[in-house]
């Protein structure tokens, strides 16, 4: 609690002095500094205060922005008596180094148990009181010796994912108390990590942060539920999935809709509603397209009903993210739902700011899956997108959607003014989208990346997770592909056969910055194979 009142007033700080701060700006920043706006530099006016990370992540590199990584730690003691006493101020020495180097990262808040565990009882009361706070994880720390059934009595009563902590401690056995304590969760089955070393070392550290911003998504993905407008997509396996399965291995559920509750919903919009959409468009957006054909005002503003739509499906239906089909049918005889589909993921819409909600293309349910896990981990925007082509003359790979990326990625800028400006709207390809709409299209701004994605094989899942580097191009080379899709020209120090050979979809997904070894974390932490490529 302490942790969340200290982030409420230091966002309370942040909008009194965000005038005062602008002046500043003004003064000291060149005009060409457009990606730290007046108004939005701390993301409170684009984001929520709940994706008030994106921006300080990507603008000053500092991971996790303002939202905290809570974690519960818990002490073990040799429960023998005169040893407890004796290990006690040692014990809790230990423990308020590890406390203070974790906090001092200002990227998580600790809530240390009551007690250093001596006794099963304890144990168990200890883990269940740091479940009822809401912890991302649980923390088992070692001074010393203890008694390994005190940690596989509070590793099994515990609903979170467990991180074992040996402090370097060579007078007495952490190492070896913490290595007793996990072959006994191996031998139960209890899924964990194990960190040992100095608090004061950076790369414990940060081994730690890892755990915890990977316990987060694992917490926070348990009980809930994705919505699936519409059916397989284009004969496509790769897009279906078993509600067990996914209960089972990650606590979702699976809430299927028609997606004719989108067509029938849109006729319900105000008209009032969509022209002002229309108008914030026409403002926003840097060219539209039109051709009278596929991209009219009725058929842009049949797109923006169709947003609203799902939108109301959403909040009335209780949906964490989704998958929208889309095509063939609404592609070909109602409009596209790539508008839908690309502000949906972004950070703001129509109407202001808001959290962005996951929404994968052509019902492809565990890409939607895999970008809820990349937005629960690093609260971020993220990307959909296929892998499209191979330009060995460049060395560049080239990443194209239809039409659904979200637009924050135009510029990676916490104004939304600023990647708007570099987007434009294209009629859809006519031989493909008979229905029309527009494709959101814009080449995806430079900077590093972490592209992922859930696959299975023979119906076991697994995850392809490699870093990437987005690099700008001449504006020409858009048209090697379909000029009028949204493209990312991305750097990999991966052969194209072996990523070709290697994946098993051919949609992936992406976030900004470097967050492979988090995914590994979340999927041991889950029970599936990570496969790191480059």
């Amino acid at each position: 609690m302490r942790g969340k009142l200290l982030e409420e007033d230091f966002l309370q700080g942040l909008v009194f002095f965000e005038e005062i701060f602008c002046e500043i700006l003004r003064i000291v920043l060149p005009a060409s500094s457009s990606n730290l706006p007046c108004r939005n530099v701390f993301g409170i006016d684009i984001f929520t205060k709940r994706w008030y990370s994106t921006c300080v992540t990507l603008t000053t590199g500092i991971e996790g922005g303002m939202t905290l990584v809570t974690l519960g730690l818990l002490t073990f003691s040799d429960p023998r008596p005169t040893a407890y006493q004796e290990m006690l101020p040692v014990n809790l020495e230990f423990q308020s180094r590890l406390v203070e180097a974790l906090e001092r990262t200002g990227q998580v808040q600790v809530i240390a148990g009551e007690k250093v565990i001596q006794t099963p009882q304890e144990a168990k009361t200890e883990v269940e009181q740091l479940d009822r706070m809401g912890v991302d994880g649980v923390i088992f720390h070692f001074a010393g010796w203890s008694f390994p059934h005190l940690a596989t009595v509070a590793a099994k009563n515990s609903q979170s994912p467990v991180l074992l902590v040996a402090s370097f401690n060579p007078r007495y056995p952490s190492l070896i108390g913490m290595i007793a304590s996990g072959a006994s969760l191996d031998q139960v089955g209890i899924r964990h990590g194990r960190v040992w070393g100095d608090p004061g070392d950076p790369e414990i550290v940060a081994r730690i942060l890892r755990f915890g911003r990977a316990a987060r998504a694992v917490r926070r993905l348990r009980g809930q539920t994705c919505g699936l407008l519409g059916g397989r997509s284009m004969g496509m396996y790769v897009g279906t999935a078993d509600t067990a399965q996914w209960q089972s291995l990650f606590g979702v559920d699976l809430e299927h809709v028609d997606q004719f509750e989108i067509v029938r919903r849109s006729q319900e919009i105000p008209e009032d509603q969509v022209q002002k959409a229309l108008d914030w468009f026409k403002e926003k957006v840097g060219h539209i397209h039109w051709d009278g054909k596929s991209l009219t005002e009725e058929k842009l503003k049949l797109q923006i009903r169709s947003y609203y739509a799902t939108k109301d499906v959403i909040k009335e239906k209780g949906l964490d993210f989704v998958a929208v089909k889309c095509q063939p049918e609404l592609s070909d005889a109602f409009v596209t739902q790539c508008l839908s589909q690309a502000f949906l993921n972004d950070p703001y819409d129509m109407d202001g700011p808001k959290e962005p909600t996951v929404c994968a293309c052509e019902a492809d349910l565990d890409g939607a899956l895999t970008m809820q896990i990349l937005k629960l981990m690093t609260e971020q925007p993220v990307l959909f997108y296929d892998l499209r082509h191979y330009d060995a003359k460049d060395d560049v790979y080239v990443f194209s959607n239809c039409g659904s990326m979200a637009t924050f990625y135009a510029a990676r800028s916490c104004n939304l003014e600023e990647n708007l400006k570099r987007v434009s709207l294209y009629p859809q390809t006519p031989f493909y989208y008979p229905g029309g709409g527009a494709a959101v299209q814009y080449m995806a701004a430079p900077g590093e990346a972490t592209f992922a994605r859930l696959a299975r094989k023979s119906g076991k899942y697994w995850m392809v997770i490699f870093a990437g580097e987005f690099v700008e191009q001449p504006v020409g080379k858009l048209k090697e592909a379909s000029p009028e899709w949204p493209q990312a020209f991305v750097r990999l120090r991966i052969p194209p056969q072996t990523l070709i050979e290697t994946l098993g979809s051919n949609h992936l997904h992406t976030v900004a910055g470097n967050h492979v070894d988090c995914l590994v974390e979340f999927c041991s932490m889950v029970g599936i194979e990570a496969r790191v490529l480059g």
